[in-house]
């Protein structure tokens, strides 16, 4: 099942939007033309071994410090490419869907994007990114919300 599938099956309302290749959070914003808060960047993150989706907006990096105190480990660091493409086998790299759980993560959400109406993000490549209201993407995804990062 890809992420198109996954939506529709959970029946949330979403966009497509089909765009120029991007490999950045930061740049997608500008090819869509949507402010970076709005788009959501997904990080995969090794909390003491066990991996862990950060979703955060693509105006901000996660702030490795506070992140590791409110997940709540000892060691926090950030998963290599070589482990994103075993638990992302359906995406390009780095195209990841913010929906840690479709993959088996526990996800968590910087505070700072919940507050947004909507949310935009790639849908598992680098040509397409989704549009989607974030009460829908709250209520299928149901992740862990703090702040977790800072503004670039």
């Amino acid at each position: 099942m890809n992420i198109h599938e996954f939506l529709t099956s959970e029946n949330i309302d979403f966009e497509t939007i089909p765009h120029r290749t991007t490999f950045t959070a930061s740049r997608l914003a500008e090819v869509v033309d949507e402010r970076g808060d709005f788009v959501a960047k997904p990080v995969v993150l090794k909390a003491d071994g066990v991996f862990v989706l950060a979703v955060l907006p693509a105006s901000h990096k996660v702030d490795m410090l506070l992140a590791r105190e409110t997940i709540g480990c000892e060691v926090l660091e950030l998963a290599d490419e070589s482990e994103l493409e075993s638990l992302f086998p359906d995406c390009e790299l780095g195209a990841m869907p913010p929906f840690g759980s479709f993959y088996g993560l526990q996800t968590w959400v910087d505070a700072q994007l919940a507050e947004d109406d909507h949310i935009v993000f790639e849908g598992q490549s680098h040509e397409e990114a989704i549009r989607l209201s974030y009460s829908s993407y709250q209520n299928a995804e149901a992740p862990l919300v703090a702040y977790i990062s800072h503004h670039i």
